[in-house]
This record gives structure tokens, C-alpha cells and sequence, in this order.
């Protein structure tokens, strides 16, 4: 499978057919997009995942919550697979939702046709991509449920949950191990018991997580990620998934 930029490779997830083939028309008008299948349910989604091998996926983020495509999240944590979610309104359940699913990036179906290329590119560039004007109802989000009521612990243990305000800080595996005088080896496979417990795969996933359940007291950091005007701050945008 080709990872060169002119060849970067989609299938479109969408129950309307009018839908997938404006989709369509208009990705295909880039050179440096392919579209390679379109599905209208879950099930077709995810099997068009395994037979195409697409580096993107865009979905309508009702079709991915509605149809719980849990399987569609776990691929993506295992692959060069990256997800765009498509959403007809913007609010901030379904935007903290999308990326605790999974999404790499969010559009919102009313946006401009560049927005929907740009985005693309940005996340096959490595970046989680929020629309400008989505990305305070985000950080809105996030400051409404910090500390307002008491954690569950998930059956984590006192070092996890310090491991973990330490991730929402931003801090590297490198970093982490310094702070509490331990191995990076032994970061990750912290780090690999906290993604099993809470049910992530990403560590932006785990960030979004542990300041949705209130697992840490940590506000997290602002950092850089891309919109449509640019990069604005947001919460610390996780190091590359395989660091964990």
C-alpha cells in the first residue's frame, strides 16, 4: 500500500447515496485523492476497510454512533487507517464523543469543500483536525465536567492515575519514566494496562478520557492543533500512538 502523498486512498461511509456521490465528485476533483469505495452501514464499512485498505475513512458520525462501529475504532489503532467523522451539527457531546471513538479529525457537514480537502490532508500530514469554530465548544466541554463530581477508578492503581495526569500534561514516555525513575519500557506497558482498563487505543484518547471521567486534577495543557484558520490551542495532542 501506497503511503506517497498523490495517492492517499478513501472510502466514504454514508446511509445517503446523493451524499457519497457529492463526496465522491468532489474528492476525486483533487489528484491527490482516491476515492476506493463507498458503504451505507456499518457492516459494509468495516469490510470495505479489510478488503481496501483505504488510508481514510469519512463518515457520518451519526452512521459510526448510531451502529456502535466499535470494530471500525479498534482498526484504526491498528493500522495506517485514520478517520475522518462528518457531523451535521456541532455539539459538544458528540465532538468529545467522536474523538473518544477515535476520529483523527471533525467536520462539520455545512463546511466549504476546501475545508473537507484541507482537513484531509491535515490528518494524513499526522495532525488531529478540529474546525476553527469547533474547537472552543471543545475546550467548553472539557471545562464543564473537570472536577465537578468524584472519578471512578476503572480498577486503575495509584501509579496509573499519576501516569495519566502526567499524559494529559503532555509529558513524552522519556519524560515520564524521569519523573518517577522508571524504564520507558515500563511507561509503556503502564500505559498498555490504562488503555486496556478504560477502553482506549490512543493517548489523546486517554487524555479526552481522563478529563471527561475526572481521573486527575490536572488541567490539561494547551497546545497545537490544525483548524481552518491555522493551529490553535487545544488540549495536548498525543505523541505518536506508537509511543505508547
Amino acid at each position: 500500500m501506497s503511503n506517497e502523498p498523490h495517492d492517499f486512498r478513501i472510502l466514504i461511509a454514508d446511509e445517503q447515496p446523493v451524499v457519497r456521490h457529492g463526496l465522491r465528485r468532489l474528492l476525486e476533483s483533487d489528484a491527490g485523492l482516491r476515492v476506493v469505495g463507498e458503504a451505507s452501514d456499518a457492516h459494509d464499512a468495516v469490510e470495505l476497510v479489510l478488503q481496501l485498505k483505504p488510508h481514510i475513512v469519512l463518515v457520518d458520525f451519526h452512521l459510526w454512533r448510531q451502529s456502535k462501529l466499535q470494530s471500525l475504532s479498534g482498526l484504526a489503532s491498528l493500522s495506517t487507517l485514520r478517520i475522518v467523522a462528518m457531523v451535521t451539527t456541532v455539539q459538544k457531546a458528540d465532538i468529545v464523543e467522536a474523538f473518544l471513538l477515535g476520529a483523527h479529525g471533525i467536520v462539520p457537514k455545512t463546511s466549504a469543500p476546501r475545508v473537507l480537502l484541507t482537513s484531509i490532508r491535515g490528518v494524513m500530514a499526522g495532525q488531529y483536525w478540529l474546525e476553527h469554530e469547533s474547537l472552543g465548544i471543545l475546550v467548553d466541554a472539557l471545562r464543564e465536567v473537570h472536577g465537578s463530581s468524584a472519578p471512578k477508578d476503572y480498577g486503575l492503581t495509584r501509579r496509573e492515575l499519576d501516569i495519566i495526569a502526567k499524559i494529559v500534561n503532555g509529558r513524552s514516555n522519556k519524560e515520564v519514566g524521569e519523573d518517577f525513575s522508571i524504564s520507558e519500557r515500563t511507561v509503556k506497558h503502564h500505559l498498555t494496562n490504562i488503555f486496556s482498563k478504560v477502553g482506549v487505543t490512543s493517548r489523546l484518547q486517554l487524555a479526552l478520557f481522563a478529563v471527561n471521567h475526572h481521573l486527575t486534577s490536572t488541567r490539561p495543557v494547551r497546545t497545537q492543533v490544525m483548524s481552518t484558520q491555522g493551529p490553535f490551542a487545544l488540549l495536548q495532542p498525543m505523541r505518536s500512538e506508537k509511543e505508547a
